[in-house]
């Protein structure tokens, strides 16, 4: 299972909201660059970068950032906050960011997703998530008419090769993820599943690498050292027995 390391931006600083609540914001570095540039030396494979200010209002607010965090960090960046139009997927591809992942647009615009995945595959992941049991938009500001579980249905019928999915009342809690939601995910969807939202523990990252999820975002508990990056990266290779 690979480890995301990751890096949610508010004016160009990296930042940690709690269960998306952008009056409950922590800053955790003024240079997110340094910040991938020490994951990197860690052993991450791959790294997890969130517009916030993109995802709330629409486009990209930090684009310059990303593009030093991707020229810091190498290949296996992806990137999600405010992707709403070709243009701006085009300019991130540009850059060397690996994946682009698409949330609002997924859920709001009809035909998009599937326009977007006949013209760059693979590069194309989405992000659900969710509230209670709708899905989440708008920087999880506002709520969608849509069912969670079925739109994750929906969207793998489509061809979506990678998922990301985050229970929001579990993200920044330190309190533990929604293993029930990734059992339910992991039997239902043969697709590239990733985790993300309160993993706060070793042994969570161990029951989700037994579970065979694809990835596992880790954000607060790395940042506070409760999960150290090289003692993830560790456990996901070593599974519950």
């Amino acid at each position: 299972m690979t480890i995301y390391p990751a890096i949610d931006l508010y004016e160009g600083k990296a930042v940690r909201l709690t269960r998306g609540d952008y009056a409950k914001m922590t800053v955790y570095g003024e240079d997110p660059p340094s910040l991938a540039r020490g994951f990197r030396e860690a052993g991450a494979a791959a790294a997890h970068i969130v517009d916030l200010e993109g995802a709330r209002d629409g486009s990209p607010a930090n684009f310059g950032v990303i593009k030093r965090i991707t020229e810091e960090f190498g290949r296996g960046v992806q990137v999600g906050g405010g992707i709403r139009t070709t243009g701006i997927i085009e300019e991130y591809l540009r850059i060397g960011v690996s994946r682009v992942i698409l949330g609002t647009a997924a859920a709001s615009t009809p035909g998009f997703l599937p326009e977007m995945l006949r013209m760059y595959g693979d590069a194309i992941a989405v992000s659900v998530d969710i509230k209670g049991t709708r899905v989440a938009i708008k920087g999880w500001t506002e709520l969608s008419d849509k069912d969670a579980l079925g739109f994750c249905r929906a969207i793998g019928d489509l061809g979506v090769k990678t998922l990301i999915c985050t229970d929001i009342s579990k993200d920044g809690a330190l309190g533990g993820t929604n293993m029930e939601l990734y059992h339910t995910l992991r039997d239902e969807l043969p697709i590239e599943l990733i985790a993300s939202g309160g993993i706060s523990y070793l042994d969570e990252i161990r029951a989700l690498s037994k579970l065979v999820m694809d990835g596992a975002i880790l954000g607060k508990a790395m940042y506070t050292g409760n999960i150290p990056l090289s003692e993830a990266i560790e456990a996901a290779k070593q599974p519950l027995l």
